[in-house]
Protein backbone atom coordinates (compact mmCIF):
# COMPACT_ATOMS: atom_id res chain seq x y z
CA UNK A 1 0.00 0.00 0.00
CA UNK A 2 0.84 3.71 -0.58
CA UNK A 3 1.39 5.59 2.92
CA UNK A 4 3.12 8.82 3.64
CA UNK A 5 6.09 8.48 5.73
CA UNK A 6 8.17 10.91 7.86
CA UNK A 7 12.00 10.39 6.90
CA UNK A 8 13.42 12.29 9.46
CA UNK A 9 12.25 14.64 12.15
CA UNK A 10 11.80 18.02 10.55
CA UNK A 11 9.91 20.19 8.65
CA UNK A 12 7.16 19.63 6.07
CA UNK A 13 9.59 18.68 3.43
CA UNK A 14 10.33 15.06 5.66
CA UNK A 15 7.25 13.73 5.00
CA UNK A 16 6.30 11.94 1.19
CA UNK A 17 4.68 9.00 -0.25
CA UNK A 18 6.41 5.10 0.41
CA UNK A 19 5.31 2.00 -0.20
CA UNK A 20 4.50 -0.13 2.99
CA UNK A 21 3.28 -3.93 3.81
CA UNK A 22 -0.58 -4.09 3.89
CA UNK A 23 -1.75 -4.27 7.37
CA UNK A 24 -4.13 -7.16 8.76
CA UNK A 25 -6.49 -6.80 11.59
CA UNK A 26 -6.31 -8.41 14.40
CA UNK A 27 -9.04 -10.10 16.95
CA UNK A 28 -11.84 -7.29 17.11
CA UNK A 29 -10.46 -5.26 14.53
CA UNK A 30 -11.03 -3.94 11.18
CA UNK A 31 -9.10 -3.00 8.09
CA UNK A 32 -10.13 0.20 6.56
CA UNK A 33 -9.77 1.02 2.93
CA UNK A 34 -9.12 4.74 3.19
CA UNK A 35 -10.46 7.42 1.51
CA UNK A 36 -9.75 10.51 3.64
CA UNK A 37 -7.54 11.63 6.62
CA UNK A 38 -7.69 14.16 8.92
CA UNK A 39 -4.67 16.26 9.87
CA UNK A 40 -4.45 17.54 13.56
CA UNK A 41 -1.91 19.24 15.50
CA UNK A 42 -0.85 15.88 16.55
CA UNK A 43 0.92 15.06 13.80
CA UNK A 44 2.99 18.07 13.35
CA UNK A 45 4.69 17.51 16.69
CA UNK A 46 5.03 13.92 15.79
CA UNK A 47 6.93 14.61 12.12
CA UNK A 48 9.35 17.33 14.47
CA UNK A 49 10.24 14.38 16.77
CA UNK A 50 8.56 15.33 19.89
CA UNK A 51 5.42 13.43 19.70
CA UNK A 52 6.01 9.58 19.06
CA UNK A 53 3.53 7.03 18.69
CA UNK A 54 2.27 5.05 21.47
CA UNK A 55 3.34 1.73 21.65
CA UNK A 56 2.49 -0.89 19.06
CA UNK A 57 0.89 1.75 16.67
CA UNK A 58 2.50 2.31 13.67
CA UNK A 59 4.61 5.00 12.75
CA UNK A 60 2.88 6.49 10.11
CA UNK A 61 0.71 9.20 11.30
CA UNK A 62 -2.06 9.57 11.23
CA UNK A 63 -5.05 9.75 13.90
CA UNK A 64 -8.39 9.76 11.82
CA UNK A 65 -9.79 8.38 8.73
CA UNK A 66 -12.40 7.82 6.65
CA UNK A 67 -13.38 5.18 4.13
CA UNK A 68 -15.08 1.40 3.44
CA UNK A 69 -14.71 -1.61 5.80
CA UNK A 70 -12.21 -4.18 3.91
CA UNK A 71 -11.49 -7.28 5.91
CA UNK A 72 -12.72 -8.10 9.55
CA UNK A 73 -10.69 -9.47 11.90
CA UNK A 74 -11.89 -12.73 14.14
CA UNK A 75 -14.53 -11.64 16.22
CA UNK A 76 -15.76 -8.64 14.57
CA UNK A 77 -19.75 -8.69 13.85
CA UNK A 78 -20.70 -5.20 14.15
CA UNK A 79 -19.46 -3.92 11.44
CA UNK A 80 -19.67 -6.00 7.49
CA UNK A 81 -17.23 -5.38 4.53
CA UNK A 82 -18.52 -2.30 2.23
CA UNK A 83 -19.52 -0.13 5.44
CA UNK A 84 -18.59 3.14 5.23
CA UNK A 85 -17.14 4.15 8.43
CA UNK A 86 -15.06 6.86 9.92
CA UNK A 87 -12.26 5.76 12.79
CA UNK A 88 -10.25 7.02 15.78
CA UNK A 89 -7.13 5.58 15.49
CA UNK A 90 -3.48 6.09 18.00
CA UNK A 91 -1.25 6.18 14.51
CA UNK A 92 -1.57 5.53 10.29
CA UNK A 93 -4.46 7.41 8.89
CA UNK A 94 -1.89 8.71 6.20
CA UNK A 95 -1.96 5.51 4.10
CA UNK A 96 -4.29 3.52 1.70
CA UNK A 97 -5.42 0.86 4.69
CA UNK A 98 -5.28 1.71 8.15
CA UNK A 99 -6.55 -1.24 10.95
CA UNK A 100 -8.87 0.09 13.58
CA UNK A 101 -10.57 -1.09 16.78
CA UNK A 102 -13.81 -2.43 15.45
CA UNK A 103 -15.15 -0.27 18.84
CA UNK A 104 -13.48 2.96 17.91
CA UNK A 105 -15.48 3.32 14.29
CA UNK A 106 -18.54 5.30 13.86
CA UNK A 107 -20.76 4.68 11.18
CA UNK A 108 -20.82 8.04 8.29
CA UNK A 109 -24.17 9.62 7.58
CA UNK A 110 -25.88 8.98 4.16
CA UNK A 111 -25.27 12.49 2.63
CA UNK A 112 -21.84 12.78 3.97
CA UNK A 113 -18.89 12.78 1.75
CA UNK A 114 -15.57 10.75 2.93
CA UNK A 115 -13.33 14.42 3.21
CA UNK A 116 -16.21 15.47 5.76
CA UNK A 117 -16.55 12.58 7.49
CA UNK A 118 -12.58 12.09 7.92
CA UNK A 119 -12.76 15.51 10.19
CA UNK A 120 -15.05 14.12 12.79
CA UNK A 121 -13.86 11.39 14.88
CA UNK A 122 -10.84 13.52 16.58
CA UNK A 123 -12.51 16.90 17.05
CA UNK A 124 -15.98 15.60 18.18
CA UNK A 125 -14.30 12.77 20.45
CA UNK A 126 -11.96 15.61 21.98
CA UNK A 127 -14.66 17.69 22.69
CA UNK A 128 -16.66 15.66 24.00
CA UNK A 129 -14.22 13.82 26.63
CA UNK A 130 -12.82 16.99 27.72
CA UNK A 131 -15.81 19.16 28.27
CA UNK A 132 -18.99 17.02 28.47
CA UNK A 133 -17.12 14.27 30.50
CA UNK A 134 -14.08 15.89 32.33
CA UNK A 135 -15.76 18.96 33.17
CA UNK A 136 -18.91 17.97 33.09
CA UNK A 137 -20.16 20.83 32.05
CA UNK A 138 -24.31 21.43 31.86
CA UNK A 139 -27.15 22.91 29.93
CA UNK A 140 -27.11 26.32 30.59
CA UNK A 141 -23.83 26.82 32.12
CA UNK A 142 -21.31 29.25 29.77
CA UNK A 143 -18.64 27.30 27.88
CA UNK A 144 -15.70 29.64 26.73
CA UNK A 145 -13.25 27.40 23.46
CA UNK A 146 -10.02 29.27 22.47
CA UNK A 147 -8.87 28.81 18.89
CA UNK A 148 -12.61 29.05 17.88
CA UNK A 149 -12.02 28.22 14.33
CA UNK A 150 -10.12 25.81 14.55
CA UNK A 151 -11.00 21.61 13.96
CA UNK A 152 -11.62 21.53 17.52
CA UNK A 153 -13.40 25.01 17.88
CA UNK A 154 -15.80 24.40 15.31
CA UNK A 155 -16.82 21.18 16.56
CA UNK A 156 -17.10 22.36 19.90
CA UNK A 157 -18.87 25.73 19.49
CA UNK A 158 -21.91 23.84 17.35
CA UNK A 159 -21.70 20.74 20.01
CA UNK A 160 -22.13 22.94 23.07
CA UNK A 161 -24.62 25.38 21.43
CA UNK A 162 -26.37 22.46 20.52
CA UNK A 163 -25.93 21.10 24.43
CA UNK A 164 -27.93 24.70 25.58
CA UNK A 165 -24.56 26.02 26.96
CA UNK A 166 -24.00 30.13 26.28
CA UNK A 167 -21.04 29.43 24.06
CA UNK A 168 -18.17 32.11 23.59
CA UNK A 169 -14.43 31.69 21.59
CA UNK A 170 -11.63 33.10 20.71
CA UNK A 171 -9.91 34.02 17.42
CA UNK A 172 -7.17 35.35 15.50
CA UNK A 173 -9.34 37.51 12.41
CA UNK A 174 -12.27 39.50 11.91
CA UNK A 175 -13.10 36.77 9.26
CA UNK A 176 -12.59 33.89 12.08
CA UNK A 177 -14.79 36.10 14.37
CA UNK A 178 -17.35 35.81 11.90
CA UNK A 179 -17.57 32.17 11.32
CA UNK A 180 -17.37 31.59 15.10
CA UNK A 181 -20.33 33.23 15.61
CA UNK A 182 -22.12 32.26 12.42
CA UNK A 183 -21.27 28.42 14.08
CA UNK A 184 -23.40 29.38 17.38
CA UNK A 185 -20.72 31.68 19.63
CA UNK A 186 -22.92 33.88 21.20
CA UNK A 187 -19.55 36.64 21.16
CA UNK A 188 -16.25 35.79 19.69
CA UNK A 189 -13.47 38.04 20.96
CA UNK A 190 -10.42 38.99 18.99
CA UNK A 191 -7.45 37.93 20.71
CA UNK A 192 -5.04 40.70 18.54
CA UNK A 193 -7.57 43.40 19.01
CA UNK A 194 -9.05 43.02 22.79
CA UNK A 195 -8.71 41.28 25.93
CA UNK A 196 -10.52 38.56 26.43
CA UNK A 197 -10.68 38.36 29.66
CA UNK A 198 -11.95 42.12 29.86
CA UNK A 199 -14.48 41.70 27.14
CA UNK A 200 -15.97 38.43 28.55
CA UNK A 201 -16.45 39.49 32.11
CA UNK A 202 -18.08 42.73 30.87
CA UNK A 203 -20.60 40.03 28.66
CA UNK A 204 -21.21 37.40 31.58
CA UNK A 205 -22.13 40.32 34.19
CA UNK A 206 -18.45 40.22 36.04
CA UNK A 207 -19.54 36.07 36.22
CA UNK A 208 -16.90 34.81 34.24
CA UNK A 209 -17.04 31.44 32.29
CA UNK A 210 -18.36 28.10 33.75
CA UNK A 211 -16.09 26.39 31.85
CA UNK A 212 -13.02 27.11 29.76
CA UNK A 213 -11.33 24.83 26.56
CA UNK A 214 -7.46 25.73 25.93
CA UNK A 215 -4.72 24.70 23.35
CA UNK A 216 -3.09 27.40 23.69
CA UNK A 217 -1.25 27.66 27.52
CA UNK A 218 1.88 30.09 28.14
CA UNK A 219 0.19 33.16 29.40
CA UNK A 220 -3.24 32.02 28.91
CA UNK A 221 -3.19 29.45 31.85
CA UNK A 222 -3.01 32.48 34.48
CA UNK A 223 -5.71 34.81 32.46
CA UNK A 224 -8.15 31.64 31.93
CA UNK A 225 -8.12 31.57 35.51
CA UNK A 226 -8.55 35.01 36.04
CA UNK A 227 -11.72 34.70 33.58
CA UNK A 228 -13.37 31.32 35.66
CA UNK A 229 -16.19 31.80 37.43
CA UNK A 230 -16.99 30.29 40.54
CA UNK A 231 -16.61 26.45 40.62
CA UNK A 232 -15.12 27.00 37.44
CA UNK A 233 -13.15 23.99 35.17
CA UNK A 234 -10.32 25.07 32.96
CA UNK A 235 -9.33 21.86 30.73
CA UNK A 236 -6.23 22.01 28.72
CA UNK A 237 -5.62 19.75 25.66
CA UNK A 238 -2.50 21.64 24.34
CA UNK A 239 -0.21 23.86 25.00
CA UNK A 240 1.02 26.06 21.60
CA UNK A 241 2.91 28.63 23.84
CA UNK A 242 4.31 26.30 26.10
CA UNK A 243 3.43 24.73 29.44
CA UNK A 244 5.84 26.00 31.70
CA UNK A 245 4.03 29.09 32.82
CA UNK A 246 3.69 31.46 35.49
CA UNK A 247 0.31 31.56 37.12
CA UNK A 248 -1.30 33.32 40.51
CA UNK A 249 -2.75 30.36 42.11
CA UNK A 250 -4.71 32.44 44.83
CA UNK A 251 -8.35 32.43 42.53
CA UNK A 252 -7.81 28.46 42.23
CA UNK A 253 -8.55 28.35 45.96
CA UNK A 254 -10.78 31.26 46.30
CA UNK A 255 -12.82 30.44 43.58
CA UNK A 256 -12.95 26.46 44.03
CA UNK A 257 -11.73 26.26 40.41
CA UNK A 258 -10.24 23.24 38.65
CA UNK A 259 -7.96 22.77 36.66
CA UNK A 260 -7.09 19.43 34.81
CA UNK A 261 -6.26 18.23 30.97
CA UNK A 262 -6.04 14.92 28.56
CA UNK A 263 -4.89 13.50 25.88
CA UNK A 264 -6.94 10.41 23.81
CA UNK A 265 -3.88 8.99 21.62
CA UNK A 266 -2.53 6.83 24.64
CA UNK A 267 -5.99 6.38 26.52
CA UNK A 268 -6.46 2.79 27.28
CA UNK A 269 -8.94 0.97 24.44
CA UNK A 270 -11.58 0.46 26.83
CA UNK A 271 -11.52 3.91 27.73
CA UNK A 272 -11.81 4.87 23.64
CA UNK A 273 -14.65 2.36 23.14
CA UNK A 274 -16.63 3.56 26.16
CA UNK A 275 -15.78 7.30 24.86
CA UNK A 276 -17.14 6.35 21.14
CA UNK A 277 -20.21 4.36 22.30
CA UNK A 278 -21.41 7.09 24.50
CA UNK A 279 -20.70 9.83 21.36
CA UNK A 280 -22.54 7.41 18.79
CA UNK A 281 -25.69 7.62 21.37
CA UNK A 282 -25.61 11.12 22.35
CA UNK A 283 -23.43 13.38 19.48
CA UNK A 284 -23.86 11.18 16.43
CA UNK A 285 -27.86 11.98 16.24
CA UNK A 286 -26.94 15.94 15.75
CA UNK A 287 -25.18 15.21 12.86
CA UNK A 288 -28.27 13.28 10.86
CA UNK A 289 -30.35 16.39 12.01
CA UNK A 290 -27.62 18.51 10.66
CA UNK A 291 -27.01 20.94 13.70
CA UNK A 292 -23.57 19.48 13.72
CA UNK A 293 -21.83 19.94 10.51
CA UNK A 294 -18.15 18.95 9.63
CA UNK A 295 -16.44 23.01 8.81
CA UNK A 296 -13.27 21.61 5.96
CA UNK A 297 -11.08 24.47 5.39
CA UNK A 298 -9.38 22.48 2.17
CA UNK A 299 -8.52 19.05 1.01
CA UNK A 300 -5.40 17.96 -0.43
CA UNK A 301 -4.29 15.07 -1.93
CA UNK A 302 -2.16 12.65 -0.40
CA UNK A 303 0.74 13.93 -3.10
CA UNK A 304 -0.08 17.57 -1.05
CA UNK A 305 0.91 16.36 2.46
CA UNK A 306 3.75 18.76 3.10
CA UNK A 307 2.02 21.47 1.78
CA UNK A 308 -0.76 20.95 3.78
CA UNK A 309 1.21 20.65 6.52
CA UNK A 310 2.79 24.26 6.10
CA UNK A 311 -1.00 25.21 6.10
CA UNK A 312 -1.82 23.71 9.41
CA UNK A 313 1.62 25.17 10.68
CA UNK A 314 0.51 28.69 9.32
CA UNK A 315 -2.61 28.34 11.57
CA UNK A 316 -4.23 30.79 8.79
CA UNK A 317 -7.12 28.07 8.11
CA UNK A 318 -10.58 27.73 9.29
CA UNK A 319 -11.95 24.62 10.08
CA UNK A 320 -10.13 21.03 9.05
CA UNK A 321 -7.58 20.69 6.56
CA UNK A 322 -8.16 16.82 5.08
CA UNK A 323 -5.96 14.38 3.12
CA UNK A 324 -7.43 12.18 0.13
CA UNK A 325 -6.73 9.96 -1.97
CA UNK A 326 -7.23 10.72 -5.83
Amino acid sequence: MRAIAISEPGGPEVLGITELPDPTPGPGEVLIAVQAAGINRADIVQRLGFYPPPPGAPDTPGLEVAGTVAALGAGVDAWSVGDRVCALLAGGGYAELAVAAAAECLPIPAEMSFEEAAGLPETVLTVWSNVMQRAAIQPGESFLVHGGSSGIGTSAIQMLDAFGCPVYATAGSAEKVEVCQALGATRCVNYREQDFVEVLLEATGGRGIDVILDMVGGDYVDRNIQLAAVDGRIVNIAYLQGSQVSANLMPVMLKRLQLTGSTLRAREPEFKAALVAEVRARAWPWLDDQILQPVIHQVFSFAEVSEAHRVMEASTHIGKLILSWE
